[in-house]
């Protein structure tokens, strides 16, 4: 271990964990962008923190990613340090979710660690500044940073009405990404293992892919789904995949399920609901992206994410079908040399299976 991550195992981390982790998380990306307006600020975090190596590129819906190795939606919710986060080694960012009209989540206390499972629950409720200000943030030049947007509806929003603000969002941030998620999650309040019928979901996607094609550049869209979705509408929403427009799956998102866990009954009682991540989810996401991948022939992205705690289970996420990856709890559990080692370690076995041949 590198001096730069024994101070962070032993000081950073240590004070960081002693904030609430929405306190955290704001500090950090207030100095992400302090460090942006620093002259060689940015050049400095490369220089730590990214790994270039050509073994790390992808290529992915007709992208040219540095690595596939993404920072997942939920960090960065307005698009407010995106050349920063790419500095630290990233070679994409989400950005989002963004909805319509800011939104300022449900009450707080709403994020909790669970450091006995290497997990957070979190029930935030797509807390966002809103459209226009995630517009104004992209707006600005963005290093060639490849930036995908994460858009859901406003909590307040019926399902009737919902597929009015995924196209107000996919319509006036369209020039501003370079690909899109369409995150059909409701916001940590409910089960949504059978709520999103082939027709719920196609009543969204259809006006985007109908207004897409009227536009000269092509944007990829995703679709985020639940780990807490059974199998057969897994398959089902592997087989959209199939006979439509859409470009490829993010999975998973968080769970709603609590499982076998360290942590106290008692504990995990008192916090109450939100969606689960980390590595508790770590079986499931890894299954589900085997099994999209094996039913869709392996011809179609999977961005693969949940529970990516360590390199090794970043390369099983890979193996099992996933052309991209994302991570976020293992992001704040291991600090900001995660990336670092996960592409190292990418690198090694490309050179290691280079050898073999």
């Amino acid at each position: 271990m590198c001096i730069r991550d024994r101070i962070y195992r032993r000081i950073i981390k240590p004070i960081l964990f002693s904030l609430s982790i929405e306190r955290a998380h704001a500090v950090v990306l207030l100095l992400l962008r302090i460090i942006g307006r620093i002259p060689g600020g940015r050049w400095l975090l490369r220089t730590c923190y990214a790994v270039e190596h050509p073994a790390l590129e992808r290529e992915v819906f007709g992208r040219k990613f540095r690595n596939p190795v993404g920072l997942a939606a939920g960090f960065d919710h307005n698009g407010e340090a995106v050349r920063e986060l790419a500095a630290l080694g990233f070679g994409f960012v989400e950005v989002g979710t963004v909805t319509p009209k800011p939104q300022t989540g449900n009450p707080r206390p709403r994020v909790f660690r669970l450091p006995k499972d290497n997990a957070i629950i979190n029930r935030v409720g797509l807390c966002n500044k809103g459209l226009e200000r995630v517009q104004e943030n992209l707006r600005r030049p963005h290093d060639e940073v490849i930036v995908g947007c994460n858009i859901g509806k406003n909590t307040g929003t019926t399902p009737e009405n919902a597929p009015s603000d995924y196209l107000k969002l996919f319509r006036n941030l369209y020039q501003y990404a370079d690909y899109f998620t369409v995150n059909i999650s409701c916001d940590n309040a409910c089960n949504e293992g059978t709520s999103h019928t082939r027709e719920q979901i196609l009543r969204i996607l259809d006006p985007l892919f109908d207004f897409r094609r009227g536009q000269n550049q092509y944007r990829p869209i995703m679709l985020k789904i639940s780990p807490d979705m059974p199998d057969e509408v897994l398959d089902e929403i592997t087989d959209i995949l199939l006979s439509t427009p859409l470009d490829g799956i993010v999975a998973t998102n968080g769970t709603h399920r609590r499982g076998k866990l360290h942590t106290s009954p008692a504990s995990i009682a008192k916090i109450g609901n939100g969606r689960l991540s980390g590595a508790p989810l770590t079986a499931r996401a890894v299954e589900i992206v085997r099994r999209i991948h094996q039913r869709s022939g392996g011809t179609y992205p999977i961005i693969g994410v949940g529970g990516l705690m360590t390199p090794e289970e970043v390369k099983a996420m890979l193996d099992a079908g996933a052309d991209l990856v994302q991570i976020y709890t293992g992001y704040i559990y291991n600090g900001p040399s995660f990336v670092k080692q996960i592409c190292r370690m990418l690198v090694a076995d490309a050179e290691a299976k280079a050898t073999q041949s």
